[in-house]
């Protein structure tokens, strides 16, 4: 209830042209008045008369422009507002709705940005062509993962260094079954380079499946011992 009055009085406010903090406390006041000492004259008025109000208010304060540039909104934005108006209607719990909006934007937020892996790209001084992975390996980036070489026009060894990325399913491990046949069948040798332990035994339990070039990892001696 108080959330509700909270969204509404402001919305009111801003449409009646109110602009400075004093109009937002001016409004509190008044409602707070209203809920302590009008209650009683409040529960005389028809709750069919509150109904027409209260469409009235969400006529009024419902953005009508957004049904003209709703078809520039992301894909995921449309979903989600639809889902936390139909919950409103269906279950009569904005409450619940708005949590479940919450939840599902939360979740979509992370599966997009799970989706953008990102491949640094360099010639060392040997022709080598380096990989640098950045993200997430699965089943949702693995589309993305495969479009980032350009084999055609990379020299005959390349390597994938996947310092930064997580070999994560059995997708992931097909994507790099496939791009090794890719280079294979260029006469190029593809490598990768700092697999973490799990991403080995994801890699050592496919191997009927997959074959991948898993080389050691380069180990540097700042001191070697004397």
């Amino acid at each position: 209830m108080g959330g509700c009055a909270m969204v509404a009085q402001t919305l009111v406010n801003l449409n009646a042209g109110a602009r400075t903090r004093l109009s937002a406390f001016i409004g509190a006041i008044t409602i707070l008045v209203i809920i302590l000492v009008g209650a009683p004259f409040i529960e005389q008025i028809p709750m069919a008369a509150l109904v027409g109000v209260m469409m009235m208010v969400a006529i009024g304060t419902f953005q009508w422009v957004s049904f003209r540039i709703i078809n520039k909104f992301p894909k995921s934005d449309i979903f989600v507002g639809i889902l936390v108006a139909g919950i409103t209607v269906l279950l009569h719990n904005l409450a619940l709705a708005v949590l479940v909006g919450v939840v599902v934007s939360a979740l979509v937020f992370a599966w997009d940005n799970a989706k953008r892996i990102r491949a640094r790209k360099y010639l060392d001084q040997d022709g080598i062509k380096h990989y640098e992975i950045y993200g997430p390996l699965f089943f949702g980036s693995t589309a993305n993962f495969l479009d980032k070489f350009d084999i055609s026009e990379d020299p005959d060894r390349v390597i994938l260094d996947f310092k930064e990325s997580r070999v994560v399913d059995m997708s992931a491990v097909d994507a790099l079954n496939k791009i090794t046949e890719r280079y294979a069948a260029q006469q190029k040798k593809i490598e990768l380079w700092h697999l973490s332990e799990d991403c080995r035994s994801l890699l050592k339990n496919a191997e009927g499946i997959a074959i991948v070039n898993i080389m050691e990892d380069p180990t540097y001696q700042v001191m070697p011992g004397k």
